[in-house]
């Protein structure tokens, strides 16, 4: 007992392995788990082995100073906060010195702008180590003002890169991560934004995005929008909020929600002259059968309008088959699209991916045997090919037509020659990344480089 340390209920404590002199701590014997704040949190290899990277703001209400931090991998846990909000956290191993002891610990990473603390010392770390006081603080002794400025003076420093934020929901998906690193490979400042997290305060003097605990996200020169279709509508809000506080959106918020109709997107596409797979819309179920002889007969495509990545899509045979999937889907009140059916096409179709007026790649994807659509989503196969100069330009022609800055463009090839099928605003990087070895998410960062002038 006599050889523990004793210790105030706040104390000062460092990791000297990930570059943290001083870090505030809450010590908390009622906490099994110890936790450090971090942000842009990304897991990724090192020499076959799981790391993760992530930055620290170690000073409390100082976005400024951030320490860029990077430790192996080994766990990842539910923890349940004294909210009793539970979440999936990182968990790493790092050496911590209270005053002159150090020693190893276990420590979860998350997001702790809305906690007093940048760090809580819970009670797994401190067994068979340190005693509390509860009434005392700092018995180990605080840094100064100066001192803390010495510790952190390099990271004073302005960038030379812009501050960029990535609005989606899970920073684990490949795209995401691969954006993340083209950015900071690039000497940007790079921040995954969770669209669920971020909040806004609609005010005609002074308008504001926050963030979980409390973050004004106000100073950022760019966005990049990635968002899921079940968060477009509220997505979209966000990115108009970001537009209207003069942040740069590499996709619109008005292009984004035009392209995620689609039977407004289908629209806009004929009238700049597009040719795209014959397509009727009707309300009502009286009227099922003129549509389907309006689209050629059976076989045909029955679509969700809200249906994405292969979802929501049914290829009725027969003329029989078709009636019951309208007739069901009608009685769910649900809105669909009727579209004729390319035979010849046999299960392929050319995604072109479109960055700032250019069609960066192409490739091919193939639907498994016995699929009618190639979906790389659900197991189909993509393979590398020109696209042709027509496809390119219907490719180009479309993106433009929806306001877009960055598309994934699915044209199909028919007797009647290429086809548009639809126009993705938020394209997956993995399929054509892997098929033709380019760097997409470089080409985004360069796009809003451009804007910039930089």
């Amino acid at each position: 007992m006599f050889d523990k340390v004793i210790v105030g209920s706040e104390e000062w404590c460092s990791f000297p392995g990930l570059g943290l002199p001083a870090i505030k701590a809450r010590v908390d014997s009622g906490a099994k788990t110890s936790a450090l704040h971090a942000i842009n949190i990304n897991p990724f290899l090192k020499d076959g082995e799981s790391w993760v990277k992530f930055d620290i703001n170690p000073i409390q209400n100082n976005t400024k100073t951030i320490i860029h931090c990077e430790a192996p991998l080994i766990d990842k846990r539910i923890v349940k906060s004294s909210s009793g909000y539970r979440e999936k956290r990182y968990v790493i191993k790092a050496n911590l010195q209270v005053g002159d002891t150090m020693w190893e610990v276990e420590v979860t990473l998350t997001n702790r702008d809305s906690m007093g603390f940048r760090m809580l010392l819970g009670r797994e770390a401190m067994s068979g180590r340190l005693l509390v006081d509860p009434e005392q603080k700092y018995l180990l002794g605080q840094p100064t003002t100066e001192k803390l400025k010495e510790y952190y003076s390099t990271n004073d420093e302005p960038k030379k890169g812009l501050r960029i934020g990535l609005l989606a929901s899970n920073p684990e998906l490949y795209s995401n991560r691969r954006i993340m690193e083209a950015g900071e490979l690039r000497g940007h400042e790079m921040h995954f934004l969770n669209l669920k997290y971020c909040y806004m305060k609609l005010d005609a003097e002074t308008p504001e995005i926050h963030y979980r605990g409390g973050r004004v996200l106000n100073d950022f020169d760019a966005i990049i929008p990635r968002i899921r279709p079940s968060m477009t509508f509220y997505g979209c809000a966000l990115t108009r909020h970001f537009e209207a506080l003069k942040v740069y959106s590499l996709n619109s918020a008005a292009a984004i929600s035009q392209s995620r109709d689609k039977l407004f997107s289908l629209q806009l596409l004929l009238n700049s002259g597009i040719d795209i797979p014959t397509t009727g819309f009707a309300n009502s179920p009286l009227d099922t059968n003129d549509l389907i002889k309006m689209v050629g007969g059976s076989p045909l495509i029955v679509k969700l309008l809200e249906g994405t990545q292969g979802k929501g899509v049914v290829l009725a045979e027969t003329k029989k088959a078709a009636e019951s999937v309208i007739n069901a889907f009608k009685s769910l009140n649900a809105n669909i699209l009727v579209q004729e059916f390319i035979k010849e096409a046999n299960g392929k179709d050319i995604r072109c991916f479109v960055i700032d007026g250019k069609v960066v790649a192409s490739i091919q994807r193939e639907a498994l045997p016995g699929e009618f659509r190639a979906n790389i989503h659900l197991g189909g196969t993509a393979s590398v090919i020109k696209a042709t100069p027509e496809e390119k330009r219907i490719a180009i022609k479309a993106t433009k037509a929806m306001g877009l800055k960055v598309a994934g463009v699915d044209i199909i090839r028919s007797s009647k020659g290429p086809l548009l099928l639809e126009v993705n605003s938020s394209p997956g990087l993995e399929g054509i990344e892997g098929a033709t070895n380019k760097d997409i998410a470089g080409e985004m960062i360069l796009a809003i480089e451009k804007n910039f002038k930089i």
